[in-house]
């Protein structure tokens, strides 16, 4: 195996970890407002909710990075 397929396979596992933190963090709001919920308070993330953002964030960071490594090695 090379480099080049150890950040594939990185990438991957990335990828499907970024997935499913995604679809893990709740809906707030979003067309809720419309018709006729609160969309007009705002509400902090707190504990579990915020580790999640952070957790997506530096997901989607390293995401990134793997893409660009992987676009420039031959």
């Amino acid at each position: 195996m090379n480099l080049k397929d150890i950040l594939t396979f990185g990438l991957i596992g990335v990828s499907v970890l970024l997935t499913i933190s995604i679809l893990l963090q709740q809906k707030e709001g979003g067309l809720s407002s419309v018709f006729g919920g609160e969309g007009a308070v705002y509400r902090s993330k707190r504990g579990l909710a915020r580790g999640l953002h952070y957790f997506t964030i530096i997901l989607a960071v390293i995401f990134v990075c793997l893409s660009v490594a992987i676009l420039f090695i031959e």
